[in-house]
């Protein structure tokens, strides 16, 4: 049995039975989801990650960074020099999320278009 990492996830019980929770506790984090999306494209170092999401804070991204390193859905490639490079990427298993996370971008536009046309539909009335 291996160590529990910091940022391991805590066992559920409820996670064991239902597939989808299972699934969501690993994607569940207000940043995971836009980390994913930016690693999609390929390896990105961690500067260029926070850059592309100016609203989250180094030890935030960290932090999910790392429980996403702990789930085995992205790796975490450190070089040896001066300064210290890291780069971050998807793993196999962390690639196999894209079609998902492709299909819950598709039908959060949609659920915000419905949203929209329902608002504009108030306010019309």
């Amino acid at each position: 049995m291996k160590p529990l990492s910091y940022y391991e996830q805590k066992h559920d019980r409820l996670a064991d039975d239902c597939p989808v929770r299972a699934a969501l506790d690993v994607i569940r984090g207000r940043w995971k989801p836009s980390i994913l999306f930016e690693l999609k494209t390929g390896r990105k170092r961690f500067s260029d990650i926070q850059s592309a999401l100016p609203e989250v804070t180094a030890q935030a991204l960290t932090v999910q960074l790392r429980q996403l390193e702990a789930d085995g859905i992205v790796n975490r490639k450190v070089y040896a020099e001066v300064p210290q490079r890291v780069e971050y990427s998807l793993s196999k298993h962390g690639r196999a999320l894209s079609n998902v996370m492709d299909a819950l971008e598709k039908w959060g536009m949609e659920h915000q278009e419905r949203e929209r046309q329902a608002e504009a539909g108030a306010a019309a009335s």
